[in-house]
């Protein structure tokens, strides 16, 4: 049985309602921006904040540069935590989808204390995306948590996140996509997503929840009840974060193993050519990408 999480979907053509928390001064902040980073614990801070671990392990042709998704972390208020997820597929035109993304946290990193962004994920995603100068497009997932236990989040695409309370994912984003494996983004294009077609929802927290957070190279090739079972075994946050960016990276390159990412693609009619069916084969096989996790606890100081 779930057990209940009060939840609040707000209308996708806005960015979350700003609450009325008094802002707390800005001295002793701490941000941790990086493209593809070990393992890192980081405490957040007061009343209900965020004990951060991190990992991210890039695709095995993208070492040398990193990978192409990036991330950040901030102390600010409860705890940000965010992700972005560059799209490869401006490597056909010579551009390096991993300078988006990486410009996009940075920018999100540095306005989130902007008096503009009223500590909302939707105008934060909107001031950094409007800050983004480099060719590309990326998709972005950002929460914020309030300091009373509010966690605000908003996604453009197909990166994720799943809230674990005492064993069980008590809530999960859904993934937003044009079509299967093309997924909403934000671009330096003027036709694709903005912040308005982002997915905003508003998740009541408590101490000693988990929130796992990830680019689509976790959740594409890592089943629920295998985060589950890491995070509940793993209470290390770092360690955590660890064992599930492995895990997703050995299913990514495994070609028999039976993967969400294969299972979808079946399911939406994606398959081995018919006379490779009529042996008895069928489409299988990790998707091999970028894997980047933040597993966040929910403490108390």
């Amino acid at each position: 049985m779930a057990i209940p999480v009060t939840r609040i979907i707000v209308p996708h053509s806005r960015p979350s309602p700003r609450l009325s928390h008094p802002k707390l001064p800005n001295s002793g902040r701490v941000d941790f921006l990086c493209r593809c980073a070990p393992s890192e614990l980081q405490p957040l801070r007061p009343e209900l904040s965020l004990s951060v671990g991190i990992h991210a392990i890039p695709h095995p042709d993208k070492v040398e540069k990193g990978g192409e998704d990036a991330l950040f972390v901030s102390s600010y208020r409860g705890g940000v935590i965010a992700v972005a997820d560059g799209v490869s597929g401006w490597a056909e035109q010579d551009v390096d989808p991993s300078l988006f993304s990486k410009e996009l946290m940075a920018n999100a990193s540095r306005l989130v204390d902007d008096e503009e962004v009223r500590y909302d994920p939707g105008f934060l995603i909107d001031k950094a995306h409007t800050s983004t100068s480099s060719r590309g497009s990326a998709t972005i997932i950002v929460a914020m948590l309030e300091e009373m236990g509010i966690l605000k989040i908003g996604n453009v695409g197909d990166c994720g996140l799943k809230l674990l309370r005492q064993g069980q994912i008590i809530f999960s984003t859904t993934p937003q996509e044009h079509y299967f494996d093309c997924p909403y983004q934000l671009s330096s294009e003027g036709s694709a997503q903005t912040y308005l077609d982002a997915s905003f929802n508003i998740v009541e927290v408590k101490k000693g929840d988990v929130i796992v957070m990830g680019s689509d190279g976790l959740f594409d090739n890592v089943f629920d009840h295998e985060i589950v079972s890491i995070v509940t075994k793993h209470t290390d946050v770092a360690e955590s974060s660890r064992l599930l960016a492995q895990v997703a990276s050995s299913h990514s390159r495994d070609p028999t193993f039976e993967s969400p990412y294969a299972l979808e693609a079946r399911a939406k009619g994606f398959d081995v050519p018919l006379w490779k069916k009529a042996l008895g084969m069928k489409l299988t096989g990790g998707k091999l990408d970028d894997v980047t996790v933040i597993i966040a606890k929910v403490i108390s100081s």
